[in-house]
């Protein structure tokens, strides 16, 4: 059964890093925008490793033996370029010996205001069996991530699915509960309104342009 985790449900300091991600008084620097989608990314990273499978191990100290754990299998992360990078980076500082996947997923707009998402690379390990964390930083509509994790399943068959983004829209949430009823949603902070052209309100703008500068638009 699918789950959603919002990390500002209670008072910590991922809600301070998302109150700074919106705020358009600091979002500017952009060092500062990358580094706090990596920290909750980070935070996410930390929460998703406690479901995951562990097994026991000794390892030697200089005065003896220690029991300790260790990941039975590496998770897979994926993330959909190039808003996606720094969060990646966020889940790679914790799972720092894990495989990795890319992913070029991006809206086509029409004329008429409407768009439809374009897949044009996918760089993707062995996935059957093993855990996938996908990094986007806004789940809006959830059309890219469906089209997404559809095209990694088309790859390999997951143990599990988890999607780690800054902010969610509940209506997109929803979108990616139908198509994919077994994902685990991590999310900074939860917003309800979408326009119709399918922008999160409040949210925070747009990621990719925030982090790494504005792109000519097609």
């Amino acid at each position: 059964m699918a789950t959603v985790t919002n990390l500002s449900e209670q008072n910590s300091l991922a809600a301070v890093w998302v109150a700074e991600l919106r705020d358009v008084n600091i979002q500017h620097d952009r060092l500062r925008f990358r580094r706090n989608l990596e920290r909750i990314a980070e935070v996410a990273a930390y929460e998703i490793s406690k479901g995951l499978e562990w097994e026991t191990r000794e390892v030697e100290t200089p005065l003896g033996t220690a029991q300790t754990v260790a990941l039975k299998r590496q998770p897979v992360l994926a993330s959909i370029l190039r808003a996606g990078v720094p969060m990646h980076n966020g889940l790679l500082n914790y799972f720092d010996r894990a495989d990795n996947a890319f992913i070029s997923a991006y809206r086509k707009h029409h004329r008429d205001g409407s768009f439809e998402i374009s897949l044009e690379y996918v760089s993707c390990p062995e996935l059957d069996g093993r855990v996938l964390i996908l990094a986007d930083p806004m789940l809006a509509t959830g059309a890219s991530l469906v089209k997404t994790i559809e095209e990694l399943q088309g790859e390999g068959s997951p143990l599990a699915i988890h999607i780690v983004c800054a902010i969610a829209c509940t209506v997109g949430i929803e979108y990616v509960r139908r198509q994919a009823p077994n994902v685990h949603i991590w999310c900074g902070d939860i917003d309800d309104e979408l326009t119709a052209k399918g922008y999160i309100v409040p949210g925070l703008g747009d990621a990719g342009d925030l982090a790494f500068g504005p792109k000519m638009q097609s």
